[in-house]
């Protein structure tokens, strides 16, 4: 049951921050399902695939979802983490641990510095070429690391597109979605998946998404943010910690 109850934190971190979910969940299956790591991506990407198109619902219903922007960008992420997750094979799943924690103390740095909240969108003419660069970045290390990369997308959206925090955030959840699924696609045919275990912990981040949706309006996002990236911090040092073996080695 533990598991489950920590499926929900996962949902709770996509909903209240539109990103995090899969920073969350490897680990948890790691270190509280003692799962292989290399499964333990595979199944990041279905879960938090699965669970960031819940939560693209309600944002289009609150029309925060810019579709121009996704057809851009999500077509490149979802090669790019196609080609990361096949690349995955000839990593063990130690490095990919490895890569993991730093791409988490890379994503704290973007949760302390912070965004302006209140940032308006503009008319400008799109950087497509510097947008598809990023896409195909971000998706490699998804496909490499099982990083939904939102905490890349949103800044990337917000500066490079011009998109509103809250556009940005269910335009990132949508693009997340593709390539997530893109990237488990990689995965079914080098792995044997557990299905049923892997559809019920995505209904319990399922819901958690859909009340972290509920309550974002409650709570302070800059006080949540910083204590996000407090914890992205001390999981990124853990890990490393826990794979020191491989820099001794």
């Amino acid at each position: 049951m533990l598991a489950y109850s920590l499926a929900t934190l996962i949902g709770l971190s996509l909903g209240l921050l539109g990103g995090g979910g899969s920073i969350l969940t490897v680990p948890i299956l790691v270190y509280a399902m003692d799962m292989d790591p290399k499964l333990s991506i595979a199944l990041s990407l279905a879960i938090v695939g699965a669970t960031s198109l819940i939560g693209v619902f309600g944002h289009y219903k609150n029309q925060n979802i810019d579709f121009k922007i996704a057809l851009i960008f999500g077509p490149v992420a979802m090669l790019g983490t196609f080609v990361g997750a096949k690349l995955s094979q000839y990593l063990s799943g130690s490095t990919q641990l490895i890569l993991f924690s730093l791409i988490m103390i890379i994503a704290s740095f973007f949760m302390f510095k912070g965004r302006d909240e209140n940032v308006s969108e503009k008319d400008k003419d799109l950087n497509i070429p510097l947008i598809i660069t990023e896409g195909i970045v971000v998706g490699i290390i998804t496909g490499l690391v099982g990083v939904g990369g939102g905490f890349l997308i949103v800044p990337a959206l917000v500066l490079l597109a011009g998109l509103s925090m809250k556009k940005a955030v269910g335009t990132s959840l949508l693009i997340i979605s593709l390539k997530s699924f893109a990237g488990f696609a990689g995965y079914i045919t080098i792995m044997e998946i557990p299905w049923e275990f892997l559809a019920k912990f995505t209904a319990f981040s399922g819901a958690g998404i859909l009340i972290g949706s509920h309550l974002v309006k409650f709570v302070p996002q800059k006080t949540l943010k910083k204590s996000f990236a407090v914890f992205l911090v001390i999981m990124g040092i853990f890990i490393l910690y826990k794979n020191k073996s491989v820099f001794m080695g």
